[in-house]
C-alpha cells in the first residue's frame, strides 16, 4: 500500500512539475528532473512522410487491377505499412552501408496484378478493404516518420478512345488522340489523364489537366511505317486510377 502511494505521489509531482514550469521552463529543467523527461517527450515530435499515396491501378482493358503505393521522406531505414486492422502489410528495412549519411528516400512499389479471371475483383477489394492505411519509418537518425492514407474502392470509368481507331495509318509527322471524358461512376472527380504512347522500346508520357481530352503527339517522336501504341490513364482524386489501351495502329510510311 506504501508503495502504491509512493508512486502515485510520484507520477502527482511529475505532472505538476511540468504545469508549474510551462513550456519554456521544460525546456530549461535540469537533467533528471520531473521537467526534464516531460520536455524530453515533448521535443521528440514524429515527423511527416513528405508523400504517402497508397492507391488502386485497374486495367479496364487487361481485366486486372493491382495496389500501387508512393512513399518519399529524407533518409529512412526503416517502413512499414498497416491495414485497416493494424496488420503489417508491407515492412521494409536498409541494412549493410545504407546508413548516415546515406539512406532510402523514395519508394515506389507495384503489387503483382493477377487477372480477374483467377482473382476476381470482388476478392480483390475484400483483400485490400476500404479505409485507413498507416504509413510509419524510421529515419537514419532514428526519428519517427508517419503517415496516413484511405483507400477507396471508387473506381473511374474508363477512358473510351475516340481516335485513333483500331488500324488505322497515322501521319508521322504528327497525329492527335483523343477520348470522352470520364463522368462516371457517380461520386469520380478526375484530376487529370495521362496518355502513353510508344512505338518499340520509345515511349512519350504526358499528363493533361480533366478538362482536356485530346493532345497532339509530334512528328519529332515518331517513326513513319511504324506499329504505335499506348494506353489512357484516368486518375480520380481518391488516386485510383483506371487503364485503356488504345487501339493497334500504324505510322504510314
Amino acid at each position: 500500500m506504501v508503495r502504491k502511494l509512493v508512486a502515485a505521489a510520484s507520477a502527482a509531482l511529475a505532472i505538476a512539475a511540468g504545469a508549474a514550469v510551462g513550456w519554456q521552463g521544460l525546456a530549461s529543467a535540469s537533467p533528471g528532473s520531473a521537467g526534464h523527461v516531460v520536455a524530453r517527450s515533448l521535443a521528440v515530435k514524429p515527423i511527416r512522410f513528405e508523400q504517402h499515396d497508397l492507391y488502386i491501378e485497374y486495367n479496364a482493358t487487361a481485366g486486372d487491377a493491382g495496389l500501387q503505393l508512393g512513399a518519399d521522406a529524407e533518409s529512412w531505414r526503416r517502413f512499414t505499412l498497416y491495414d485497416t486492422q493494424g496488420n503489417v502489410l508491407i515492412h521494409i528495412t536498409s541494412r549493410g552501408r545504407l546508413h548516415d549519411p546515406f539512406g532510402l528516400s523514395e519508394l515506389f512499389l507495384e503489387a503483382s496484378e493477377p487477372s480477374f479471371e483467377s482473382v476476381p475483383f470482388a476478392v480483390f477489394k475484400r483483400r485490400f478493404p476500404e479505409g485507413t492505411y498507416r504509413f510509419r519509418g524510421v529515419t537514419n537518425k532514428g526519428r519517427t516518420l508517419v503517415g496516413s492514407d484511405q483507400l477507396s474502392h471508387l473506381i473511374p470509368g474508363a477512358p473510351k478512345v475516340i481516335s485513333p481507331t483500331e488500324g488505322a495509318l497515322v501521319d508521322p509527322s504528327g497525329f492527335t488522340i483523343s477520348w470522352e471524358p470520364v463522368t462516371k461512376p457517380v461520386g469520380v472527380q478526375i484530376v487529370t489523364y495521362q496518355v502513353i504512347v510508344n512505338q518499340g522500346d520509345r515511349e512519350l508520357s504526358m499528363y493533361v489537366p480533366p478538362d482536356v481530352t485530346s493532345v497532339s503527339i509530334p512528328g519529332a517522336f515518331l517513326e513513319p511505317g511504324t506499329e504505335t501504341g499506348g494506353e489512357i490513364l484516368a486518375r480520380d482524386e481518391s488516386g485510383n486510377q483506371t487503364i485503356t489501351a488504345l487501339p493497334s495502329f500504324s505510322t504510314s510510311g
